[in-house]
């Protein structure tokens, strides 16, 4: 109790306190005291709670309960109070009897702490008992853990100890094992009844290969190296097993087909018999040769009987089967001696069979791709190439050539090697070599054909019958426009396309005369077309050009076919030059430049569809540079060769290097460009044919504007001038009104019969008559700046829109 009463006496010791507070709850502490002193008593509180009056009150309370009794005795007689002696006995009796009931409380309560406190001590003395009875049982726990724990150790130790012996004992035992495994190894090698097919021949290589890794491991072994020798001459042995199994195996299978093969002819397919009967033991030897491919890369002599089995495979394979390919492909070259395009197809289909059942028999025998494969199945194709190559290098036809390279590059290539590329692999170096020469020798030949059928055309009379060809054909049309209102459809079908002209300028001319950047096309008729746009009718340069590069388009290379289409479209180009000059010598001037706008428009709008760039870099070499420099070195040459050698070489090729001079030619701005010139030409001529008088007198009339005064002082005036009076002037427009009434429904007719398209006629019209309006009105303004009113009337020329009523008329007249 009295520690009980310490502790609680030290539970805010200012010392060292149980339960010290901190500063902020000291503070909370202060405040809620504060708190509690401002706040006021409760309404129903006496407010003098003091402990005396509470006793005082309960003291009052107490007397006042006990008074009664002690004056009923009183008052009863039973007791008598005579003197103050005997009220003071009495007094102090009631006082006693008051003051013990008020105290019986606090007695009663005092009696039963004192009772407590007697149980505590009984009940202390009973925990005291139990602690030295707790401390004498941990003191035999303790000993007796320990002991139990010595004992633990003690037997974990042995158990160690017993462990460590047992796998020195099994270490010890493995590493004897691979020693002990010889003798077996040796004894099933060298028994006669060991077979490479037996279940137990994989597992010895198997062994045979553990311990060689083993003997390489730990070559600090005892007589490890003798050990090491001989595991591997047994490996040798077993790797000569197969060997001599696989061998024996591919040739037995060869010799038993060659036979048959001997007494089949090459054209009763006869292939399916040599897989079939060549791979029958095909699974055992792959079974076999898997142990020995996962090997390869530990063993120098298993890779070396891989090779060997490999040369014998393709050894067999060739013997059986290159004699039936050769008979094969003869026999399809003497079937097809007139079609090379069949020959080609069927060759290569055969081929193609060929090298994918190949394929798939070296994998039943094998399970790594090997290079011998590839050579194995090239020389194969190369059967078919021999055959083909004399024969492709004598072939003239453009058409036979660009058929077999759409056979080689999309029905070979495309559809079938690109599907199947790890197979077809060698077979697709064949043919891609082959394509190769077939593309060399179509570049050879168009070549030729581009300068002989193209250049040198030389066109038929019938070929330069313009227009009346053009006539003969309007008049087929307007025919077939009858027939169209009763069967539109088939009208609709025979009709081919044509080149137009777009909604731009042609040639991009505008009504001053400047030329524009190109030229561009588009198809935008607004009536039925001519027939004179038939593909028939197209001159035959212009149709054979389109037609050459229709068929090198899909079948060489985009930067072969940018150089040919280069050279063929300039030489068709110049081909029009000339028949477009022929033309004109025979007809006029306006036909031979119509011709040329015609097939310059066909050939623009028909090379639209190749997606391909048509400018070629050309490089050039200028030797000016050489030749001085080759002159330099013949004046200094006695100095020359008294310097080095090697030091003179050097010098005259610094100085005489030629200069490389790159340069793009686009084929298809030398279409644009030349339909430009050809319609700035049209322009031009057809102006003149129209009012070229009257440009004539407008161009004198200028240079005479412009002179201020002559030598001899005298003022220069048109109309003083003979060419210029206004009788003369009058004249001249009258004439000019009546040439180009009379002569513009004539070109109208040419620009509809050659081109045939209403909005191609009125674009290629319109800088004719913005010419022509230029002209009059210029006429107008020097007539206004020159003459007088009167002469003016005289004249009579006309204004814009006066010019523009009268073009509008002659044109639909």
């Amino acid at each position: 109790m009295n520690s009980i009463k310490n502790k609680l006496l030290d539970w805010e010791n200012l010392e060292d306190p149980i339960a010290p507070l901190s500063s902020k709850q000291r503070e909370s502490i202060l405040e809620l005291t504060s708190y509690a002193n401002t706040r006021p008593f409760p309404v129903d509180l006496p407010q003098r709670d003091s402990p005396n009056q509470v006793s005082s009150s309960n003291v009052s309370a107490d007397f006042l309960e006990t008074l009664p009794h002690y004056f009923s005795s009183l008052q009863s007689g039973k007791l008598v109070i005579e003197n103050g002696q005997q009220f003071y006995t009495w007094f102090a009796k009631v006082e006693e009897d008051i003051v013990e009931k008020e105290d019986s409380e606090y007695r009663n309560f005092v009696k039963k702490f004192e009772e407590n406190c007697e149980q505590c001590n009984n009940l202390l003395g009973d925990v005291m008992a139990s602690l030295n009875c707790l401390t004498t049982l941990h003191k035999q726990y303790l000993f007796v853990s320990n002991k139990t724990n010595s004992l633990h150790e003690a037997c974990e130790q042995q158990l160690q100890d017993q462990i460590k012996l047992m796998s020195i004992a099994e270490n010890i035992s493995n590493k004897l094992a691979y020693f002990d495994e010889l003798d077996k190894i040796s004894q099933r090698l060298s028994s006669p009844t060991m077979s490479v097919l037996n279940e137990s021949f994989v597992p010895i290589l198997t062994r045979l290969d553990e311990c060689i890794d083993h003997m390489l491991q730990n070559p600090q072994f005892k007589d490890g190296s003798v050990y090491l020798a001989r595991f591997k001459h047994n490996l040798t042995k077993a790797l000569g097993l197969i060997r001599a199994h696989v061998i024996n195996s591919l040739q037995s299978a060869t010799q038993k087909l060659l036979p048959k093969k001997e007494a089949i002819g090459p054209t009763d397919n006869s292939f399916t018999l040599f897989y079939g009967k060549f791979r029958t033991n095909a699974h055992k030897i792959k079974s076999l040769m898997e142990q020995i491919e996962d090997r390869e890369e530990k063993s120098s002599e298993c890779k070396q009987l891989i090779a060997d089995c490999h040369q014998c495979y393709f050894q067999q394979r060739e013997l059986l089967l290159q004699p039936s390919v050769v008979a094969t492909i003869n026999d399809l070259a003497t079937n097809h001696q007139r079609d090379h395009c069949a020959l080609v197809r069927s060759g290569c289909a055969f081929l193609l069979h060929v090298c994918e059942d190949e394929y798939q028999l070296y994998f039943q025998f094998f399970t790594k791709h090997s290079l011998q494969l590839d050579e194995f199945l090239e020389g194969l194709c190369c059967i078919l190439y021999d055959v083909l190559r004399p024969l492709i290098i004598h072939i003239h036809h453009l058409e036979t050539l660009s058929e077999l390279c759409s056979i080689l590059k999309i029905e070979m290539i495309d559809e079938h090697i690109r599907n199947n590329p790890e197979h077809l692999k060698a077979f697709e170096a064949v043919v891609t070599q082959m394509l190769q020469d077939v593309q060399e020798r179509l570049v050879y030949r168009t070549h030729i054909y581009i300068q002989s059928d193209i250049l040198n055309y030389n066109p038929s009379p019938g070929d330069l019958v313009y227009p009346e060809k053009l006539e003969m054909m309007e008049s087929i049309a307007e025919g077939l426009m009858q027939q169209s209102s009763l069967s539109r459809s088939e009208s609709r079908s025979s009709i081919a396309s044509f080149g137009s002209l777009t909604s731009q300028e042609v040639a991009g001319i505008n009504s001053a005369g400047d030329h524009g950047s190109e030229v561009s096309l588009a198809r935008s008729r607004t009536g039925p077309i001519s027939p004179a746009d038939l593909h028939g009718m197209w001159y035959p340069t212009v149709r054979r050009t389109l037609v050459c590069l229709s068929k090198l388009y899909r079948c060489i290379d985009k930067a072969i076919f940018q150089g040919l289409s280069q050279d063929a479209l300039s030489m068709c180009i110049q081909s029009l030059v000339v028949a477009g000059s022929t033309i004109a010598k025979n007809k006029t001037l306006l036909d031979g430049l119509l011709f040329q706008i015609k097939h310059l428009l066909i050939l623009r709008e028909q090379i639209a569809p190749f997606q391909v760039d048509f400018a070629i870099r050309e490089m050039s070499l200028d030797f000016s540079k050489v030749r001085t420099a080759a002159t330099n070195f013949m004046h200094r040459k006695s100095k020359l060769f008294a310097l080095n050698t090697n030091n003179s070489l050097l010098e005259f090729i610094l100085q005489g290097t030629p200069q490389v001079t790159e340069h793009y030619i686009d084929s298809k701005k030398d279409v644009d460009n030349h339909l430009k010139l050809v319609c700035e030409q049209f322009i031009q001529h057809t102006t003149e044919l129209l009012i070229g008088s009257l440009k004539s007198f407008t161009e004198k009339a200028a240079v005479i504007i412009k002179l201020k005064e002559g030598e001899g002082g005298r003022q220069v005036t048109l109309k003083n001038q003979p060419f210029a009076s206004v009788d003369k002037i009058a004249e001249l427009i009258a004439e000019s009104n009546r040439q180009l009434k009379g002569k513009l429904p004539s070109v109208n007719r040419n620009l509809r019969l050659y081109l045939a398209n209403r909005e191609t006629e009125a674009i290629l019209f319109r800088p004719i008559r913005t010419n022509i309006q230029s002209v009059y009105s210029h006429l107008l303004q020097i007539v206004r700046t020159n003459y007088s009113d009167e002469d003016q009337l005289i004249i009579a020329c006309p204004s814009n829109e006066q010019v523009s009523i009268m073009l509008t008329a002659a044109l639909t007249k």
